[in-house]
């Protein structure tokens, strides 16, 4: 059964238009352990929206699908990288990433006022309290397809 997804992305760091650009890429990086377990129950062929924070003004930017399952984020292990974290043990990993692949960009970049104040949209993630923070998180499919229509307006 696929699922649907939300992942967040600094555009400044790696935006939608970089990953139409590389076509796939893996997603690394992420150092919250409620994300990372998301990401580790992500599957080939998942929908994800791709969602632009830190941007003016943050909001949904298009689509990709979940092309590798979870597996180590080497960039934990690399003391160069400024994601890099000396307590992982790449014996025993503690970060994982997945791999992503373009789908498409929405027609329309739907901001998150727009998202916050569609009444489609009350009870998602992030648009409610502490979850709003995580950078990848679950959506449901109704939730999913709304935004998805607002995109494609």
């Amino acid at each position: 059964m696929v699922q649907h997804w939300l992942m967040k992305t600094e555009p400044t760091s790696y935006s939608l238009a970089d990953l139409e650009r590389d076509r796939t890429t893996g997603w690394s990086g992420v150092r919250n352990y409620q994300a990372r377990n998301s990401m580790q129950a992500m599957k080939v062929g998942d929908k994800v929206i791709v969602y632009h924070s830190n941007a003016a003004p943050p909001g949904a930017a298009g689509l990709a699908t979940v092309a590798r399952t979870a597996y180590p984020d080497g960039t934990a292990f690399d003391k160069g990288d400024h994601h890099f974290d000396p307590k992982s043990n790449p014996e025993k990993p503690t970060w994982f990433q997945v791999d992503l692949a373009y789908s498409a960009a929405f027609k329309r970049f739907v901001p998150l006022e727009e998202l916050k104040e569609d009444a489609k949209l009350k009870g998602l993630l992030l648009t409610s309290g502490k979850a709003m923070q995580l950078s990848v998180q679950p959506v449901d499919k109704a939730h999913y397809e709304r935004i998805v229509k607002l995109g494609s307006s």
